[in-house]
């Protein structure tokens, strides 16, 4: 299956859940424009509190709809935005992909991925049980694996479709693991 975008979203307040659009716009630095996760520091409230001069490493989240299949194949009611993501794609195994790859998001827009989302406590408040279900495996430190998409930073603006096709660039071996972010 060649790589392609299902859905877009964003949200204008701090919650979980985000609203599907036919289109966002991408803003270079910062993230998605009118996405209350955008900006050049962090505005993950969680973060914010720990230290809001961090930079936001998190101003894109991608997830795969294959993700959303399993969870309903479980029983879960999840629509495209209901995790929180702001790209929803197919066709690509966001989770294996190497720290640094460059994702080129539509014609126009290109993100580089910052490491993977920790599926933290407000997914079970969305629906419970939940949360276990995005966390994987346990790694050979012993530590569960994230299962809740990956994030990005915004390289590249533009203008990205609910339609469109994206491009995966892998950076030149050696390849780094994601860490959380």
């Amino acid at each position: 299956m060649t790589p392609k975008i299902i859905a877009v979203s964003r949200s204008l307040k701090h919650g979980f859940s985000k609203e599907p659009q036919d289109a966002v716009h991408l803003i270079p630095g910062e993230g998605v424009e009118g996405d209350a996760h955008r900006g050049i520091t962090t505005q993950h409230l969680y973060r914010m509190r720990q230290d809001p001069t961090q930079p936001n490493l998190c101003q894109v989240h991608l997830l795969g709809s294959e993700t959303l299949d399993e969870l309903r194949a479980k029983g879960f009611t999840v629509e495209p935005g209901e995790l929180g993501e702001n790209v929803l794609t197919a066709g690509v195994d966001l989770l294996s992909l190497p720290l640094g790859t460059l994702m080129h998001l539509g014609d126009e827009a290109v993100v580089q991925v910052t490491g993977l989302r920790t599926p933290c406590s407000q997914i079970d408040r969305y629906q419970a049980g939940l949360q276990q279900h995005l966390w994987g495996e346990r790694d050979q430190s012993g530590r569960k694996t994230r299962r809740a998409g990956i994030m990005s930073i915004v390289l590249k603006g533009g203008l990205v479709r609910s339609t469109d096709t994206l491009r995966i660039e892998v950076p030149a071996p050696p390849h780094r693991p994601l860490p959380p972010v």
